[in-house]
């Protein structure tokens, strides 16, 4: 694991390395960069994939008391990750949470993403997203003290697997879910996640002011999403393609909105795929590109 020191504090992350195509993956709320080891593990061989761990609740390092910790600040701190270490062309991935930030940066065009992979996320009025979503942000009002107990419950799998913590949001990826939950017990997490809570809270109409910008992002945009997702309305999906200039539409089967952990081989394809074909100015079935917007290029078994 590396780390960056930036404006906010330290940030850990993961940098395979290597000269192919640049993937920047970003995860959601009570997690961490390990929600992409599996997607990661195949894509390296053609890209360089670099997964920071931002401080969202699962984060292991505290951030400085003064850090902002809003989204739109999570947004300008991985804007600065991508300006530190001298990304350009990038494909920027973000799955629950994740995909919120990456639609705020494609609203800003001083940033260097070059291709958007929107993976089962927030969008549009659905933040907090679910009964998970309106259940983290209550606690975010508790003081860190009750919040780290109320956490501390989370331990137990028979609790992370209620439709209120991460029962609606993976079908496989418990083991992931136990971990994430450690890294709150620590009194400094605790503090910033109260803190990157309340802020969330208090401007739960930031998507919909995103999605008027969303019209001017006219890079590729991969929408891939679960077909079975009970937190994020698969209609999203499609309105999200409506908008965009040039994008195109991935449902993936067997899946809840954690794809990364449900299907991480079908997820690193389809996004192997995507990169593939706009670097080379080709959809997906080999044909030259036309103005075709909105296409969906296959439903994912």
């Amino acid at each position: 694991m590396n780390r960056i020191e930036l404006s906010a504090g330290t940030i850990e992350y993961q940098d395979t390395g290597g000269d192919g195509p640049v993937l920047v993956l970003l995860h959601g709320l009570m997690m961490d960069a390990t929600l992409w080891d599996g997607t990661i593990a195949r894509l390296a061989a053609d890209h360089r994939c670099l997964a920071p761990t931002l401080p969202l609740g699962a984060h292991r390092l505290p951030m400085r008391p003064d850090a902002d910790l809003s989204l739109p600040g999570m947004a300008r701190l991985v804007a600065e990750f991508l300006d530190r270490l001298h990304l350009r062309d990038v494909t920027l991935v973000g799955n629950d949470t994740g995909g919120a930030l990456v639609q705020l940066l494609m609203g800003d065009r001083a940033t260097a993403v070059g291709r958007a992979v929107l993976v089962s996320c927030e969008a549009f009025d659905n933040f907090p997203p679910g009964l998970t979503g309106r259940t983290l942000m209550l606690t975010g009002r508790l003081s860190p003290r009750l919040f780290g107990l109320f956490m501390q419950q989370m331990r137990l799998r028979a609790l992370r697997r209620l439709p209120i913590a991460f029962g609606w949001l993976t079908k496989r990826g418990d083991a992931a879910t136990a971990q994430w939950m450690k890294p709150v017990l620590q009194h400094g997490i605790r503090r910033d996640t109260v803190r990157m809570l309340r802020a969330a809270a208090a401007d739960t109409r930031l998507l919909l002011t995103a999605a008027e910008r969303l019209p001017t992002f006219d890079h590729p945009t991969l929408v891939a999403w679960a077909s079975e997702d009970r937190v994020m309305p698969p209609e999203h999906a499609r309105r999200l393609v409506e908008l965009l200039p040039d994008a195109r539409l991935v449902e993936v089967d067997d899946s809840y909105t954690l794809i990364p952990l449900d299907q991480p081989a079908e997820l690193a394809r389809v996004i192997g795929e995507f990169t593939s074909c706009t670097r080379h100015g080709i959809n997906s079935n080999g044909s030259a590109p036309t103005n075709g917007r909105h296409q969906i290029i296959q439903k994912s078994t």
